[in-house]
């Protein structure tokens, strides 16, 4: 049986304006809630509006999962979600922690069973052990930036998205090119980080471009914190034309730092991001863009589905990443190639 994107593909609308026309809410002109009712006739798609004690279970509620909710990846990955949930008139419960402690007590089933009818976990890799507890708790689960075998999961490919990074700095001459990551001793053991890293490092392989480990720093995908290790790499010899940071908040708090110091970007040295923030556009930033966002969205429809269709086999998908080029990249002038 056809899904709610399905129907949406049909009558050429989004997910969400479906959901609003077949619950019988306002906002949706009768044009428009016509074509939807006859997609969904079409696709035989169940017409009854949905109620969520009958149908999605006892709670009425979905189980949001996150390491952090300040951070600006989270908090928009949390807000499609809740956006979406609220759509179908489902409850959000965040459960967020920053102690390895609530993180154990979180997977030994008592803040989880009998309150969520399904659950979104982002970014967090959980152990074996922390994965078997999920399932047996026998409620849909889909996982925002990482994978499993037996949950829906929605991603990009940080790898890819890293690799563009690069070897848009390799395409304007750079060869000593540095690289902003996050802590090594992550207690989260987040796979984003090593995922950039490596994407980042097989550019320069590839290009036979030297990489020097005093060219890294750590900025641990905060503006502060990344302001801080730009001052540590100013401080060192040999100096890079470019970097490449791991997110744009790092690559906005290496910006403060190079006017701190009287440098310029892309003058002295040219900047890439990643991720897609908003304030980018403003900083005239470099970047590497995500659909933050619709990965909440997506997240919350599949679990969705999975509820209305048990055994609707879980979806993997990788959406896609955009380089978006803005004024702190520059190529490099032959004489500057050849220093």
């Amino acid at each position: 049986m056809a899904g709610i994107k399905e129907v949406a593909e049909e009558a050429g609308v989004s997910t969400a304006t479906v959901s609003r026309a077949l619950r019988g809410l306002q906002h949706v002109n009768d044009v428009t809630r016509s074509k939807i009712i006859a997609a969904a006739e079409k696709l035989d798609y169940p017409l009854t509006p949905v109620r969520p004690n009958n149908s999605y279970g006892r709670t009425n509620s979905v189980g949001v999962v996150a390491p952090y909710i300040s951070r600006w990846y989270f908090s928009q990955v949390i807000n499609g979600a809740e956006q979406a949930l609220r759509e179908a008139g489902l409850d959000l419960l965040l459960y967020n922690f920053s102690a390895m402690k609530g993180r154990e007590r979180l997977f030994q089933h008592q803040l989880l069973k009998g309150r969520v009818d399904a659950l979104i976990v982002i970014s967090l890799p959980p152990t074996e052990e922390e994965f078997d507890s999920m399932l047996s708790l026998g409620i849909p689960i889909a996982l925002v930036g990482m994978e499993h075998s037996e949950c829906a999961s929605i991603k990009i490919d940080d790898v890819a998205g890293a690799r563009t990074a690069t070897q848009h700095l390799v395409n304007q001459g750079h060869k000593k090119i540095g690289l902003m990551s996050g802590r090594p001793d992550d207690p989260f053991n987040f796979s984003v980080p090593q995922d950039r890293r490596k994407g980042f490092m097989s550019v320069l392989a590839e290009n036979g471009l030297e990489w020097l480990p005093s060219r890294e720093v750590h900025g641990d995908f905060t503006m502060h914190t990344a302001s801080r290790a730009m001052d540590d790499l100013l401080a060192r010899p040999n100096r890079p034309t470019a970097i490449f940071c791991e997110s744009d908040e790092m690559a906005m708090g290496a910006m403060q730092a190079l006017r701190r110091h009287g440098l310029k970007t892309p003058d002295d040295i040219s900047i890439v991001g990643f991720d897609g923030h908003e304030m980018a556009e403003f900083s005239e930033l470099t970047t590497i863009e995500q659909p933050v966002q619709l990965m909440g969205e997506m997240a919350a429809w599949s679990i969705m589905e999975r509820l209305r269709k048990p055994n609707v086999v879980a979806p993997s998908l990788v959406l896609p990443t955009t380089l978006v080029v803005r004024s702190t990249t520059r190529r490099l002038t032959p004489a500057e190639q050849g220093q």
